[in-house]
């Protein structure tokens, strides 16, 4: 899916798109002609390679759309070359989005940087086990900062900033992921489940207190990418788990982010993206299945 952009286009702010979905995420969004600021907390030598990628990515949309591509956007990016490597540090940005100081300075610096912040995609989080037996205080606190905290955080950073550039109205939107299992609960991964449940309602909220300015829009996968808890073949089957018979893949998630970005009819709701996988009971998580 692509977008019809000006001369200068629109920029979107990925957090943890250094690994994993996030860079699937911000690698989806310049295909769809975004450029991308890359967050990152500690991984800086992927968050620069998923930086240069972008680019990459980037000028190959521009070309296609006759745009001339800008010298700043580094379209022959490679993070080997030092001169580079100093304009891809201008697209990397670096928060430990638990501490709320530096959570708060995170956009404005993006947009210090890159002039303008249009989207923010709420990709990081923080997923430790504990249940109901291991739960405290501490780890509850950990996970409401990172995983809600900062999602809430970023989005009133984005209505402010709309406000003092005096942008149209649905002309921004916050996505947050979410997961499936808020549909289909079980008592494992007990603070990152609540966390991500106070997300959900926060949508909500959210949309309503930042409308007309800012959109907000949940996106909920299912089982899409494996991780150490889970060996191969036990990831290819609990994907089929599903009555589909597969669950979410990366390009179905990447997929459902670009539509909510570019759909500015869409606010205070979430797409479920795991091939049904909600309408199943499980009684565990799936990686301690």
């Amino acid at each position: 899916m692509s977008a019809s952009f000006s001369s200068t286009p629109r920029t979107a702010l990925v957090t943890g798109a250094g690994k994993r979905l996030g860079r699937e995420i911000a690698l989806g969004l310049a295909r769809a002609g975004w450029r991308v600021a890359v967050h990152y907390r500690s991984s800086e030598a992927e968050a620069l390679q998923t930086a240069a990628d972008c680019m990459q990515v980037f000028a190959q949309w521009q070309a296609q759309a006759g745009l001339k591509a800008n010298a700043s956007d580094a379209s022959n990016a490679s993070v080997a070359d030092t001169g580079t490597q100093i304009q891809l540090q201008n697209f990397i940005f670096k928060a430990d989005l638990t501490n709320e100081e530096a959570t708060r300075k995170l956009l404005p610096q993006v947009v210090s940087q890159l002039g303008r912040v249009d989207a923010v995609i709420n990709s990081a989080a923080l997923f430790e086990h504990d249940d109901v037996q291991s739960f405290s205080y501490a780890n509850m606190a950990q996970h409401w900062a990172s995983n809600t905290g900062a999602a809430i955080v970023l989005a009133q950073a984005l209505h402010q900033h709309c406000q003092a550039r005096g942008a149209q109205a649905a002309e921004a939107v916050v996505i947050n992921m979410l997961d499936q299992k808020l549909w289909n609960p079980n008592p494992d991964f007990l603070s990152y489940t609540l966390s991500k449940a106070a997300l959900e309602a926060a949508n909500t909220l959210l949309a309503q207190a930042l409308a007309p300015l800012v959109r907000v829009v949940g996106v909920a996968p299912g089982l899409t990418l494996t991780s150490h808890m889970l060996d191969d073949d036990q990831f290819q089957k609990l994907h089929t788990l599903s009555p589909l018979g597969r669950s979410s893949t990366v390009e179905d998630v990447v997929s459902s982010v670009v539509f909510a970005v570019h759909n500015r009819a869409m606010t205070g709701t979430t797409l479920l993206v795991d091939g049904g996988q909600h309408l199943m009971k499980f009684e565990r998580d799936f990686s301690l299945m």
